[in-house]
């Protein structure tokens, strides 16, 4: 028997000029990136919040947090996503399957979608087929319209085997 839990997850970072933009693990050429503490990826900091979320251990801020000069600033947000397993699993969880989607204008997500999914699966330890990204513009209305930002949700369904041990 088993016991699943589901968590969702949100996460928005500004765009601005002199940084490189890393969305699903992935580097994407284009004139802007992400500002934040680390490599500011919005699609693997929403997962992180909905794995946390699933488990009920709090959100990626309180685990890594945005302190200047810590051991989080600038890191590559896989790092934060194979970490955030590994912490799921001090509980008894494993990620059953991920629905995510990002929210831009620009640049076109769709084309980049399956090597994000590879990405991300190889960090989780999942297959490929249980990680689904979507992308969706917010049709030029609100920050993500006016090309100020990126946003991300996120969907986790995680697991953890209750099955009685004992004789």
């Amino acid at each position: 028997m088993s016991t699943f839990r589901i968590g969702m997850g949100y996460d928005v970072h500004q765009l601005v000029s002199g940084r490189d933009l890393w969305i699903g693990g992935i580097k994407l050429e284009h004139t802007m990136g992400l500002d934040g503490h680390s490599d500011a990826d919005v699609l693997i900091h929403a997962i992180c919040d909905a794995l946390l979320g699933a488990a009920n251990m709090r959100d990626i801020g309180y685990h890594f947090p945005p302190v200047k000069g810590n051991e989080f600033e600038n890191i590559d947000s896989k790092i934060l996503l194979r970490k955030t397993v590994e912490i799921i699993a001090q509980k008894g969880y494993h990620v059953e399957n991920i629905d995510a989607t990002i929210c831009a204008e620009r640049p076109k997500m769709n084309p980049h979608i399956p090597e994000m999914q590879a990405v991300l699966a190889e960090c989780m330890g999942v297959d490929i087929d249980a990680v689904s990204i979507k992308a969706t513009t917010t049709e030029r209305l609100g920050f993500t319209g006016r090309e100020e930002g990126i946003s991300a949700y996120a969907v986790a369904l995680i697991s953890k085997d209750t099955a009685n041990t004992t004789a």
